[in-house]
């Protein structure tokens, strides 16, 4: 086992307490150590860690930002429900608030949420009419094959078991579904230029840094075949980028931490910050472009599923 760096809290400073990255010596695997115990896990998500955008002026900004950049997921998801024959349901693991559901532009009926918190769930079909239960995947009431496409961005890190997470959502896809997942890319240039300060270890709550090999491994051996690999995301990447260099001023830690400011500082810090989000843009594309972004988005489909 090799230590690669060590690191606490910053983002929403839930505890003082240290933490190792470590990479396997035989699998090369990059994970947390000491691995926190399920109470302690649990400790670590603040509450509204999920997006839910208050109602002044940068709030407002801030949810019109988030839709936009959100078109890059939804063409994925929509690309993959065409190759999965462009009709029935979408599962979105992690679905928060709901908003990627509700951009997809489908009908209620074709949509289904389920996120870890409640709150996060009641606002998903509350605020935003999708529907969306709270649960674990490998508990979630839906039948097997239901789903046409079952969608996880920024899920499988978090889990002890993703292995778990990946073969109950093969029970749940229909002939010939699609599997999507997004998760931070640990062999990004990202990492190597920030270290212990990248964002897309979220020291202590991404117990697994996954590297693009590591899910490919974990998809052929739960029985998927990737079809398309996307190292580019409109909005995680520049933004990751941006938290990376400066954490106190990613506008998501600031509210979580209720850090104290007048509306005009906090218009402030939000266009300082966005500033910095638009100067990652070149960084980010080039470095997508090398296959090597911070984050990978991943189709698959069953292999013993025909295509369609």
């Amino acid at each position: 086992m090799k230590t690669l760096c060590h690191g606490t809290d910053k983002l929403y400073a839930t505890t003082i307490e240290s933490f190792l990255v470590v990479e396997c010596a035989d699998c090369r695997l990059i994970r947390l150590f000491p691995r926190p115990t399920p109470q302690q896990l649990q400790s670590y998500y603040p509450e509204n860690y999920w997006f839910d955008p208050g109602a002044d002026t940068a709030d407002r900004l801030a949810d019109g930002w988030r839709k936009l950049v959100l078109r890059d997921h939804v063409r994925f998801v929509l690309n993959a429900l065409d190759d999965a024959g462009g009709d029935g349901r979408i599962l979105d693991v992690g679905c928060g608030g709901g908003l990627l559901l509700r951009e997809l532009g489908l009908p209620e009926a074709r949509l289904a949420g389920l996120d870890y918190s409640v709150d996060a769930a009641a606002v998903a079909w509350g605020s935003r009419g999708v529907p969306a239960v709270c649960g674990a995947l490998t508990r979630a009431p839906f039948a097997r094959g239901s789903f046409a496409v079952v969608t996880m961005f920024h899920v499988l890190e978090h889990l002890y078991d993703p292995m778990a997470y990946i073969e109950a959502a093969r029970e749940l896809l229909a002939p010939g579904g699609r599997l999507v997942i997004q998760v931070p890319n640990a062999g990004c240039w990202q990492f190597l230029l920030f270290g212990e300060n990248w964002n897309g270890l979220d020291i202590p709550r991404h117990l697994i840094n996954f590297k693009e090999g590591d899910i490919r491994n974990l998809l052929e051996h739960c029985g998927f075949e990737v079809e398309r690999v996307k190292h580019f995301s409109l909005r995680d990447n520049p933004a990751g980028m941006a938290t990376s260099m400066a954490s106190a001023l990613d506008p998501m830690s600031r509210r979580v931490r209720g850090v104290k400011e007048s509306p005009r500082q906090k218009l402030l810090k939000d266009a300082v910050y966005f500033l910095l989000v638009v100067i990652s843009f070149p960084f980010t594309l080039l470095e997508a472009l090398a296959h090597a972004g911070a984050t990978v988005m991943i189709q698959a489909r069953a292999k013993d599923a025909s295509p369609q």
